[in-house]
């Protein structure tokens, strides 16, 4: 359940695959990343120290993440698309030691050498800037033999800031046993069958929770995982035919760009290798759920977690067709629906969502966040802020974020139910719902519309989308109104920023009463 295993018994077997065809072996992931636990070493980085963590998707991701690991240091993995102010505060925060970094990263790279004070060491790949010393030339001075005080590190990763401030999350390792296999990595195994002859294809940014967590599992197990720079819906599938990929994981948002390319671009690939469909991470309409599983067959499966890994739940495509719209039983800790109290609510009834007797968590630094993610009485109650229900039968249902919740005229609207109709309409790519201001209601719904083509876009488009939701919408979630932007800001994961488009139409306004 390592890579350094597997380096003595398959050295030559590809670890990690890039989607431009650069390969690093497990001979070679094994030897980079006891050289990584020598250099941190040799950088005063002790078991429990953190170190950040600024790349974009690229083979050494892995022998720093591994290197850590097997060192006992606490990685931080950055976005790359945050500001300085942002990645400063993350660093800081963390109370990182160590940065590394590569080149293409120059300019944020720049600013954070006079905005990050408490960092005692900077490294960058490919070439160097001014506060930077060369990574590639620290790492080959160093042997690649294992260190004697090995003990497991983990990694601490931020969430991305959709409702405001990065959140750094912090669980310690279950076991010193460098060996002893992550939640993750137990959970792949048991639920999507992870072994040493998959081909894992992550289309996502590596310094995200279950992009990095599901390819780092590949590589405990002895698999190969293929590393796309970026998503693109087609290139996705191209990969999956030129590598025979088995397993994958992605976003809903990343089902709607596929099957919005014609139909003889998905036809073309050959995607039956396939076993095992991971998705998550936002909440997948369900004709387009509909529509993946008559393409790929039902080897589709959803989890509801997060970075927290406070809770898990799990349904295969069999389930969801029978309880089509949920994301599953708990596999790990036991669901409570609750109001805003902390009262139960019985089956049917939307509410907080808590995890108890869950896995326990901290916001690094952050008792104040901390304390607003337990439930008000039961302390080992945990949230991640999301609102949903549970059947008779034990299986959720998200409704929506709880900070996405719309109150217009003192009525809740959950805006998830216009934006999973919204999508599935043939014209329209992405599209947002949000509440803006409203002198009589305080605010009210929008949808904020990125077309097809934005040669669309106008009071035509507005309003045969507007009756298309009137047909499909109790009135109360009906959009008051429509707008259309050229393109919605997603990471790259697929995770819409919403703060960002509710905040235009906010500016200038204290509150929500306008």
């Amino acid at each position: 359940m390592h890579p350094h295993i597997h380096a003595l018994h398959t050295p030559d077997n590809p670890a990690v695959v890039m989607a431009d065809g650069v390969s690093v072996t497990y001979r070679e992931l094994d030897e980079r990343s006891n050289q990584v636990a020598r250099m941190l070493r040799d950088h005063g980085i002790a078991a429990g120290d953190r170190v950040a963590i600024l790349l974009e998707n690229r083979p050494a991701f892995f022998e720093l993440c591994w290197g850590a690991q097997r060192s006992g240091a606490v990685y931080v993995c950055i976005s790359t698309h945050l500001n300085t102010a942002d990645a400063a505060y993350i660093i800081e925060n963390s109370d990182a030691k160590l940065l590394v970094t590569s080149y293409s990263q120059r300019e944020i790279a720049r600013a954070l050498v006079q905005q990050t004070p408490g960092l005692t060491a900077r490294l960058m790949m490919d070439d160097t800037v001014d506060g930077f010393a060369s990574y590639e030339q620290i790492l080959a001075s160093h042997p690649t033999t294992r260190i004697d005080d090995e003990t497991t590190g983990c990694d601490m990763l931020y969430s991305s800031g959709t409702t405001g401030r990065p959140k750094g999350v912090f669980t310690l390792p279950r076991n010193a046993d460098i060996e002893a296999p992550t939640l993750v990595t137990e959970l792949a195994r048991a639920l999507y069958g992870f072994n040493a002859e998959m081909r894992f294809l992550s289309p996502a940014p590596l310094y995200h929770a279950a992009p990095l967590r599901f390819s780092l599992s590949t590589q405990a197990v002895g698999g190969t995982a293929v590393i796309m720079e970026h998503f693109d819906a087609e290139r996705f599938l191209q990969l999956v035919e030129a590598h025979r990929i088995t397993h994958t994981q992605l976003v809903p948002a990343m089902f709607s760009r596929m099957l919005k390319l014609p139909p003889s671009v998905r036809e073309h690939y050959d995607v039956s290798s396939l076993q095992v469909v991971i998705h998550a991470a936002a909440p997948c309409p369900v004709p387009v759920k509909e529509r993946m599983i008559a393409w790929w067959g039902p080897i589709i499966w959803e989890y509801y977690s997060g970075t927290e890994a406070n809770g898990f739940t799990s349904v295969n495509s069999t389930e969801w067709l029978a309880h089509k719209g949920t994301v599953g039983r708990a596999l790990v800790g036991e669901l409570r629906i609750c109001d805003t109290d902390g009262g139960l609510l019985p089956p049917g009834q939307p509410g907080i969502v808590y995890f108890a007797n869950g896995r326990p968590f901290r916001y690094h630094n952050d008792p104040v966040k901390t304390a607003s993610a337990r439930h008000p009485v039961h302390k080992d109650w945990t949230t991640l802020g999301d609102i949903g229900y549970v059947d008779d039968a034990g299986y959720l249902y998200l409704t929506d974020r709880l900070a996405n919740v719309v109150i217009s005229g003192g009525v809740n609207i959950y805006p998830q139910a216009a934006e999973n109709l919204l999508v599935t309409h043939p014209r329209v790519l992405d599209v947002a719902v949000i509440g803006v201001p409203s002198q009589d209601l305080g605010e009210e719904c929008k949808a904020v519309v990125q077309p097809v083509s934005m040669d669309e876009a106008g009071p035509l488009l507005a309003e045969e989308l507007m009756a298309f939701c009137r047909s499909g919408l109790s009135p109360v979630n009906v959009p008051r109104s429509i707008d259309f932007v050229a393109e919605l800001p997603r990471l790259p994961t697929g995770k819409l920023l919403k703060r960002l488009v509710r905040d235009r139409y906010w500016e200038g306004h204290a509150s929500k009463l306008v």
